[in-house]
């Protein structure tokens, strides 16, 4: 998932945000802010680096292999429709 560093800095960037009247108040704001972000990110579906990493690699493959069974499959329907033709007496 993601590293807890990056919740924490992002909370302390919306802390250094806050006028200074309410410097008591940065804390608790930051701790909020904090659990907000987490929260909101929790949510969404996503992935680390290394699982999307592995899935190119799994769609690069397929691609390749789709790529050689459509080569394989022109070169049958060729050699059918020559086949064809020579037995063809028409």
């Amino acid at each position: 998932m993601i590293d807890s560093r990056v919740f924490d800095d992002i909370s302390k960037s919306l802390g250094k945000l806050l006028p200074p009247g309410v410097a008591d108040m940065k804390a608790d704001f930051e701790r909020n802010a904090r659990s907000a972000v987490q929260s909101a990110l929790g949510n969404l579906d996503l992935v680390t680096r290394e699982e999307f990493d592995v899935q190119t690699e799994v769609l690069r493959n397929t691609r390749q292999q789709l790529k050689r069974l459509e080569a394989r499959i022109s070169a049958l329907e060729s050699a059918s429709r020559a086949q064809g033709e020579a037995v063809d007496p028409t």
